[in-house]
């Protein structure tokens, strides 16, 4: 059987893969889960130079080099800080790679056209016999074939053009100043005059597009569909707030995926097909969950915020008040049962290692002490498990919202470390606020919270925060690193 080493390693692969995404659901089996990815991609690659790409070895080693050198640079170098706009970025390249493909695979089928025109139908098959393997895939085919394969080259290239523009704004707007892009991008909504309108309009170009495209208009239709997918994930993404963005990066991560599962189909590669559906089904899964646990509107988010509350929100009373280090150790030391609330603030000042010491000091005190984690803490899903879990801090201890919201009226301290949306009462108290109707973790029912914050400002998404200014919280201002050193100076 043809390629048959190549058919059984990419159903080894396949399974792989598959036990990856289930491992990685928990965090027990992550670190296991990921060795099942790199063995299986390892498989994928070596399977693929044997069998689609035997005789360009030299290319493929070059350029199996070249991407190594590069991931193995950024994983050295990019803190978990910056992981979300990392995998923003990675995104667009998924992206930008099924556009690729997909516009060679439109010229190698003008030119398999051609050349049978050329021979006008006599002997054209032997042209193609030191063809390369897609070329002489193309050959084959019936018109009724090419027909399907411009079908799937052009929702390969729609898909991923929407992804790769899509992709770069929502880099930039989670790495805020320290993009590496040549442009500023604002981490607020920002529609064209026009807004949902420029975008259905772009999207019912597509349509007619692709129809011209596959009236045999040519591959200029191509061109200005691609250029009308492009326009569409900038508009998307930039019509999306920062308080939405850990769902953006998972819909990308869908997006990505089907633009991968498209590239299969043109080029008949059976695992691209498998494990592009495999993480665009898992993304877009994972984004529905996300929009469930931030009360949004899944439809509403992936069109740019399309039907958000509006009207004045509620103002805020009451001043904030700050305390110092010695004042969190004594309530601390007073204290039965304790929560920590970690954000991404905590990610930012690399405070986790503070955050996982002062927990064994207040355990081995007798204190009961546990973690609360959102759904959508941080700016990627799982961020604030991964960081806990670096830190060896007890998978056990660490529970999710809808296990912990119930217990803080009996919680005698919550510690909330640069956390801000997830800990704000307005989701329930403001029907006009931004947030209105997300879940969020109820701190404010403890008997007493302390805030660790840089200072008085909104933080990523702009929204304020009314807990800052109730009678029961008081503001630990400063780096939270910084200030977790200073209390743990405090606690035996």
């Amino acid at each position: 059987m043809e390629n048959a080493f190549t058919i059984a390693a990419y159903v080894v692969a396949g399974v792989l893969f598959i036990l990856s995404l289930g491992g990685l659901s928990g965090q027990e089996s992550a670190k296991r889960a990921v060795w099942y990815g790199i063995v299986g991609m390892a498989l994928a690659v070596v399977a693929t130079l044997f069998g689609p790409g035997s005789g360009l070895w030299f290319v493929s080693l070059v350029l199996i080099a070249g991407g190594a050198a590069v991931g193995y640079q950024l994983a050295t170098k990019v803190e978990m800080t910056q992981m979300p706009e990392l995998v923003a970025i990675m995104h667009s390249m998924v992206g930008l790679a099924a556009v690729f493909v997909g516009f060679n695979a439109d010229i190698t089928i003008n030119m398999v056209e051609a050349a049978k025109a050329a021979a006008q139908g006599n002997g054209y098959e032997g042209a193609f016999g030191s063809a390369s393997a897609f070329t002489a895939l193309v050959a084959k085919k019936t018109p009724v074939e090419i027909g399907i394969l411009r079908v799937e080259l052009v929702l390969g290239i729609w898909i991923g053009a929407v992804t790769f523009t899509g992709s770069v704004i929502a880099y930039a707007k989670l790495a805020g100043g320290s993009s590496m892009l040549p442009f500023a991008v604002d981490t607020g909504a920002k529609k064209l005059p026009g807004g949902h309108f420029l975008n259905a309009a772009a999207a019912a170009l597509s349509v007619v597009l692709l129809l011209m495209y596959l009236s045999g208009s040519g591959s200029w239709a191509l061109v200005l569909l691609t250029i009308a997918g492009l326009f569409i994930g900038y508009h998307l993404i930039m019509g999306i707030g920062g308080a939405d963005m850990p769902v953006v990066v998972s819909m990308l991560n869908s997006y990505s995926g089907w633009a991968a599962a498209a590239i299969g189909f043109s080029l008949g590669n059976d695992l691209l097909i498998v494990v592009g559906a495999l993480v665009g089904s898992s993304g877009a899964i994972l984004s529905y969950i996300m929009c469930k646990a931030m009360n949004r509107s899944f439809i509403s988010v992936i069109l740019g915020g399309f039907g958000g509350p509006a009207g004045e929100q509620m103002a805020v009373e009451g001043e904030q008040i700050a305390i110092e280090a010695d004042g969190v150790a004594t309530a601390l030391e007073d204290a039965d049962s304790i929560v920590i609330i970690p954000g991404y603030g905590m990610a930012v000042a690399q405070a986790q290692q503070s955050v996982a010491e002062l927990t064994r000091r207040l355990r081995a005190k007798g204190k009961t002490v546990r973690f609360a984690i959102h759904p959508v803490a941080g700016r990627l899903p799982g961020h604030m498990n991964v960081l806990l879990a670096e830190a060896k801090v007890p998978y056990d201890i660490v529970l999710e919202m809808d296990e912990i919201n119930d217990d803080f009226p009996e919680t005698d301290v919550s510690i909330v470390i640069g956390s801000n949306d997830i800990v704000n009462p307005a989701a329930q108290d403001d029907p006009n606020s931004p947030i209105a109707g997300m879940p969020v973790l109820e701190c404010w029912k403890s008997k007493q919270v302390f805030v660790s914050k840089r200072g008085k400002g909104t933080g990523y998404s702009g929204i304020e925060n009314p807990l800052f200014f109730k009678e029961n919280t008081r503001m630990f201002y400063g780096d939270a690193k910084a200030s977790l050193d200073k209390l743990l100076g405090l606690i035996d």
